[in-house]
């Protein structure tokens, strides 16, 4: 059995991987300061909701956005021994065309794969997540970059601590654009002002990839936002899938897992 995790700013998501499909997913929040022991008694926790253990795991592969964490869990993997394949810009075996490879995150990385290998290229991931950030691969399957964007949640967040009258809303579409009360007004620059920056950059992205010529790009949702009834008013899209990240983790696991797993079970050992 294949455990891949996808660590973020906000949740920790395990996924257990039969067979080179995501058969099942589970998440918890992150706590940057959870000592290896902690981490291995949640990890252990949400596999049992699935019937098994990191007893039966044979190996484990990762990405992570939250330093800590990934220390922690490498020392997990080692107490264990159980093999730790860690994603970055060394191992996962597509081009990347950035100025600086090795400061994009890993997450980003992968889901590109995943988009390249799953979905076709050209194609535009975007991720509503903590951030929101927008993959783009060229049609031969090289990352080439992006946009970063503060997620929804962050924005509202913001909106309500730094202002003494606003409150906290929920994620609920307005049926008008223009707001008859605070809530609903705010619930309009939020969602539907939302919905016009994800459109716009995914419109620009897009006009930048025609001028290579080429297919239009297919544009994929993915991230803990991915599957609200909001996320379904964006246009354009062409998929909505929340596990992009867990899958592309298989996908490299299965093409690269052996050679680099193999040599970095041995580093940590």
């Amino acid at each position: 059995m294949l455990i891949a995790l996808d660590v973020g700013n906000s949740d920790i998501t395990v996924g257990i991987v039969r067979g080179g499909e995501v058969s099942s997913s589970r998440a918890a929040p992150t706590r940057p300061t959870a000592t290896a022991a902690e981490l291995d008694a949640t990890l252990d926790e949400l596999l049992q909701l699935d019937g098994t253990t990191l007893d039966e795991t044979g190996d484990i592969v990762m990405a992570s956005v939250v330093p800590a964490m990934s220390t922690a869990l490498a020392e997990v993997a080692g107490q264990r021994g159980i093999r730790l394949l860690t994603a970055d810009s060394t191992n996962i075996p597509i081009p990347i065309r950035v100025d600086q490879p090795a400061s994009v995150g890993d997450d980003r990385l992968v889901n590109a794969l995943a988009a390249a290998r799953i979905h076709g290229k050209p194609a535009i991931v975007v991720d509503l997540g903590t951030a929101t950030t927008f993959d783009v691969v060229a049609a031969d399957g090289a990352f080439i970059g992006g946009a970063i964007a503060p997620g929804l949640g962050i924005a509202l967040d913001a909106l309500s601590a730094r202002t003494a009258q606003l409150p906290r809303i929920g994620l609920v579409m307005p049926p008008r654009a223009i707001g008859r009360d605070t809530v609903s007004a705010m619930q309009s620059g939020a969602l539907i002002g939302y919905l016009g920056l994800v459109r716009e950059l995914v419109r620009a992205m897009s006009a930048e990839l025609a001028l290579d010529g080429g297919d239009p790009p297919k544009v994929i949702l993915t991230g803990g936002y991915s599957n609200a009834d909001w996320a379904r008013a964006i246009p354009g899209v062409d998929a909505i899938d929340p596990l992009l990240t867990l899958r592309g983790l298989a996908i490299l696991h299965a093409e690269v897992g052996r050679e680099v797993g193999s040599q970095e079970s041995v580093a940590q050992a």
